[in-house]
């Protein structure tokens, strides 16, 4: 059973979105999938509560009477959506169940430093060599220097950048009504499939 982290130690950087559009590609694909929500905001759960009934079904935790969570029976593909803060012996819980990592990260020289840290932290981690490590960036537009900055960062990391997610109200709009990019048919998104493109190989 693959499971997909989401993960950023730094707040807003776009994990949710992240997490709940590679859920609606999975389920899209005819994949049972779970999304858990690890972070306090629960943006992912609230997610889930607004989507519609008659789209592939995506699932959450099951609670049992001790508060042990654990994918609901059945389960082929999980996405977790991980809090802010994500260190030490809770990032050591989440690399040993992981298959692979996608660090969302935007490309402003704040955040793109205080993730330094943690991208270390995951390529130092004992079980490194065998989970998947890449960073997407986000909220991003090609040919800027911020961009530019993004990629010169990465290349003394050895962490693959997967591929640039723009900045646009399309996944805004997409969140509130419980959608993910794989649930409307519309030429409208056809670009940001298209980013997507790269991720997609990448899972696979």
């Amino acid at each position: 059973m693959p499971v997909f982290v989401v993960a950023n130690p730094k707040g807003g950087v776009g994990k949710s979105t992240l997490a709940t559009n590679l859920a609606g590609y999975l389920a899209a694909r005819g994949y049972a999938v779970m999304l858990g929500d690890a972070d306090r905001q629960q943006s992912s759960r609230t997610w889930l509560d607004l989507r519609p009934v008659g789209l592939p079904e995506i699932s959450t935790w099951e609670v049992s009477h001790d508060d042990v969570v654990r994918p609901p029976k059945g389960t082929t593909h999980v996405v977790l959506d991980t809090p802010a803060g994500l260190s030490g012996k809770r990032l050591d819980e989440v690399m040993k169940i992981a298959d692979r990592v996608l660090v969302p990260l935007q490309p402003s020289i704040f955040d793109i430093h205080a993730t330094h840290d943690f991208l270390q932290q995951l390529a130092a981690n004992r079980r490194s060599s065998r989970v998947g490590i890449g960073v997407v960036g986000m909220r991003t537009r090609e040919g800027t220097i911020a961009t530019d900055q993004l990629r010169t960062f990465l290349g003394g990391l050895n962490v693959p950048l997967l591929t640039f997610l723009r900045d646009t109200q399309n996944y805004v709009h997409l969140a509130a009504h419980g959608l993910s990019l794989w649930d409307v048919a519309s030429s409208r998104f056809e670009r940001d499939v298209e980013q997507w493109q790269p991720i997609i190989t990448w899972i696979n």
